[in-house]
């Protein structure tokens, strides 16, 4: 590997002569051999734009050249486009702040910027990775930043219309099975009947569920800390710069994000995206139960409940042939076990700030974003791939429906509800159905037992019923 020799304030630093990034990035590297993980391509994409911004803020404010503006400018859209990728190599867990992060970005685009200039890479000269790209910044309010950038564009142009695209199917698959009677179940244990649709409206309205707390809660993320600088004072930044700054990256992301209500609040504490993230949980929450039931349902398929057909995807083992597992639920399964962990790791990075600034931005950055897309995939794949090529198996549900002792609950607004546990208890005894026990001990006529009996009655409030009771 050929190497140039770059300085910083620690002195020379050997750095690959064909990176792009100066003597901070690589100390980074060598200080950080930890997990391998990068900082998402979002968040990289996020800081581009920041310095973009901020290069146009600070030329209108007259605090740079148009010739350096226009080589940063130049640089920072090279990085948005993903033309630069592999000069982004520090590993997530670093310097709590984010700092190796920022100044990666920092070194990129002026190493970058010199040579669209004429010069050579590694000179400083005429572009300053500090004293130009980062001129009005500081990483404590541009980490903070493109984390809520990263968040708020993940939520509003990935997770949201994943999840309307679920919600959408799931919405189509309960008015299909709007009329399929099919037995409900509490404590694993069979309860009265419900029919297909109105369980499958319970899976759509949490998702509607999820879609509306994300929304309400964009306006929350897309405030940035984007001026506070050091502590949030603002100190070695104009006054003006955070205003113009944010309505330049409001204009190239098509998204208006708003300077915080307190720089304090946004340097000091990450709650907005432990919020953020306890709506992710709750996403994935939904989506475990809703996957863990569909799961469920299609078990068998002899032997399981097997009330409804999942699409046969894949072989499901190597050993016993013909065997077909629900593997989109279970791939949404783990996602959701992910998102849950990573919870857990934004929320402890959430309490890890003191005094003036978050020192745990690098993790729950990484987390926020990764949670995002990982839901964001999972539930178009739900969708797409299991919930839109779900059968019901009616023959089944109508045995279940037929065999299931919860059809004597209505019964007892008829005879009571110790006589109609004890018609149960001999149902279960003989092996027998509830409406085999009525006929056979002559407690209710024929129309009497087909009417109390009727499961289509049972998934409605039934006033006939109600209105006979107390005799």
């Amino acid at each position: 590997m050929n190497w140039r020799i770059e300085k910083d304030t620690m002195g020379e630093v050997k750095v690959p002569a064909d990176k792009y990034y100066g003597a901070q990035t690589q100390r980074a590297v060598e200080n950080f051999p930890i997990s391998g993980w990068k900082m998402p391509d979002e968040i990289i994409k996020s800081l581009a734009v920041i310095k973009w911004a901020s290069a146009n803020a600070n030329f209108e404010l007259g605090l740079i050249t148009k010739e350096i503006k226009d080589a940063i400018c130049k640089a920072a859209e090279e990085i948005y486009e993903g033309k630069l990728n592999d000069n982004f190599p520090v590993d997530v867990f670093q310097t709590g702040s984010g700092t190796s992060t920022n100044m990666n970005i920092n070194e990129v685009i002026a190493n970058r910027a010199n040579e669209i200039l004429g010069y050579e890479k590694g000179s400083k000269f005429p572009v300053h990775p500090n004293d130009h790209v980062n001129k009005c910044q500081s990483s404590n309010d541009v980490i903070p930043s493109a984390i809520s950038i990263s968040a708020t564009l993940g939520v509003k142009e990935k997770l949201i219309p994943s999840l309307k695209t679920l919600e959408k199917t799931l919405e189509e698959k309960s008015e299909e099975f709007r009329e399929i009677i099919k037995i409900g179940r509490t404590h694993l244990m069979d309860a009265t009947p419900i029919t297909l649709g109105q369980e499958f409206s319970g899976y759509k309205e949490q998702i509607s569920h999820c879609i509306e707390l994300l929304q309400m809660y964009i306006p929350r993320t897309s405030e940035l800390a984007l001026g506070g600088t050091a502590v949030g004072t603002g100190i070695n930044a104009h006054p003006e710069f955070p205003k113009k700054a944010i309505s330049y990256i409001s204009k190239f992301l098509k998204h208006e994000f708003k300077e915080t209500r307190n720089h304090f609040f946004s340097q000091a504490t990450q709650d907005t995206m432990v919020a953020l993230s306890g709506i992710l949980k709750l996403c994935a929450v939904a989506l475990f139960k809703i996957a863990n039931d569909i799961r469920w349902l299609g078990s068998g398929p002899r032997c399981g409940i097997g009330e409804i057909n999942l699409p046969s995807l894949q072989p499901g083992s190597s050993i016993m042939p013909g065997k077909v597992n629900p593997v989109i639920p279970e791939s949404v399964m783990m996602v959701c076990a992910h998102v849950i962990g990573s919870d857990v790791s934004i929320t402890i990075g959430g309490m890890s700030g003191n005094f003036e600034l978050n020192t745990f931005l690098p993790l729950i950055g990484y987390h926020v974003v990764t949670s995002i897309n990982l839901l964001s995939s999972s539930a178009i794949n739900l969708a797409e791939k299991c919930i839109k090529s779900i059968k019901p198996n009616t023959e089944r549900m109508r045995e279940l429906v037929e065999r299931s002792l919860a059809l004597v609950t209505p019964l007892a607004l008829k005879i009571g509800y110790d006589k109609a546990a004890e018609i149960a208890k001999k149902a279960v005894a003989k092996g027998k159905t509830i409406k085999e026990i009525l006929k056979e001990e002559k407690i209710l006529n024929d129309d009497e037992i087909e009417k109390i009996l009727d499961p289509y009655k049972m998934i409605k409030p039934n006033a006939d019923i109600i209105g006979s009771a107390g005799g």
